[in-house]
């Protein structure tokens, strides 16, 4: 396929997100009926298309409009580029521009230069004062590429060489001690030896500090609660090896890949459907808005309303209480979530405080987009002795 028809492509898509189609089934169906598509197409109309799923209200404004025709042309123009350049007519491009096209378009404002929805921006606002222009723009862009070292198998430094005669350049980041950025090479890493001998995971640069974080101390028994696909819990067995690790999740369907995860990074996760006892430590990465990940998942931005945020409070407020009855006396309960909003941070720990006074809290960070990873916060709640 040419340029042109990449975009002609991803125009037909972005119609159907904007008729109400979730974007990865759209995509699916296009490639259905696309057999003539190359891997390479496939990749670059994705590219597409999640570029204009980050700047929804923005590439709208400036193509003067919100068919996916118009969102094609306001995304060239955010990035300096001419769409009459490929919008010609020819073979399978878009048709040529009107009049009207080349003259419509203006520079967005407000919450629309943020690409938030209103009602977000205002908690943005809120929430991280100084910094929300800088976490806003950051999550109009792509999101970096990581993989962790796994350390039941080798080291940073080792995996990075390895990598690299792989044909994969990595340079190691700041956020975590096993965490390194891919500067090229990413989509071939699931086919590297290294990613298949279990040398290294894929897993964000703030997740692998998230787990850096917790006070493990000689813990023994540690429940990794809402685990989804384990990478937490793979992070978790690689830092203390002879420790019992289990992990659960409220739909076991999620945990399916980790025991043949577990296999290859060389750790041992028993999946449990029912946690069981009491536990040194006690993981709780709950559901929740995914705001600091909307770079990967840009569709959670306009999806998002304040009354699911609701439910999802109020899902986090009762996985905190269950999961304080799981952690044995002086213990830790680990909250974590991939959310910049105060209402699904800070605002949980200090209600969980107030009604658990004998509670203490313990290392405790907001990570932001602009510091380099997703958008994640944690804090480590120590249960009375």
């Amino acid at each position: 396929m040419t340029p042109a028809a990449r975009v002609q492509a991803a125009i037909e898509i972005l119609d159907r997100v904007q008729a109400g189609e979730a974007a990865e089934k759209a995509l699916t169906s296009w490639g259905r009926r696309a057999r003539f598509a190359g891997s390479k197409d496939r990749a670059a109309i994705r590219d597409h298309v999640f570029d204009v799923l980050r700047m929804w209200r923005s590439t709208a404004a400036l193509g003067g409009g919100e068919t996916g025709r118009a969102r094609m042309i306001g995304l060239f123009r955010a990035h300096g580029q001419d769409p009459a350049e490929l919008f010609t007519g020819q073979g399978h491009a878009p048709m040529a521009m009107t009049d009207v096209e080349v003259a419509a378009g203006d520079a967005p404002d407000g919450a629309a230069a943020l690409d938030l929805p209103d009602w977000l921006a205002a908690r943005f606002a809120e929430d991280l004062g100084e910094r929300t222009h800088e976490t806003a723009e950051a999550l109009r862009t792509r999101a970096p590429v990581f993989v962790r070292a796994n350390l039941l198998k080798t080291d940073r430094e080792k995996a990075r060489a390895r990598l690299a005669e792989e044909g994969v350049e990595t340079v190691p980041h700041a956020l975590a001690e096993t965490a390194l950025e891919v500067t090229s090479g990413a989509r071939g890493l699931i086919r590297t030896d290294s990613f298949t001998d279990g040398w290294i995971e894929l897993q964000d640069a703030a997740s692998q500090a998230v787990v850096e974080m917790i006070p493990l101390g000689d813990a023994t028994r540690i429940l990794d609660y809402c685990a989804g696909g384990g990478g937490k819990s793979l992070a978790l067995a690689a830092r203390v090896p002879k420790a019992e690790l289990f992990a659960h999740d409220a739909d076991p369907g999620r945990m399916s890949d980790l025991p043949k995860r577990a296999l290859r990074a060389g750790a041992t996760v028993t999946c449990v459907a029912k946690p069981k006892g009491v536990y040194d430590i006690v993981m709780a990465d709950v559901p929740c808005s995914g705001s600091g990940a909307w770079r990967r998942a840009p569709e959670g931005k306009w999806r998002l309303t304040e009354a699911r945020l609701a439910e999802l409070t109020d899902i986090q407020a009762h996985i905190l209480t269950t999961c304080a009855k799981l952690v044995r006396p002086g213990g830790a309960l680990v909250y974590a979530t991939c959310s910049l909003l105060r209402a699904e941070n800070e605002a949980q720990i200090d209600a969980f405080l107030a009604s658990h006074s004998d509670w203490r809290i313990g290392p405790n960070r907001r990570f932001l987009p602009s510091d380099g990873g997703d958008g994640f916060y944690a804090a480590c709640l120590i249960a009375p002795d």
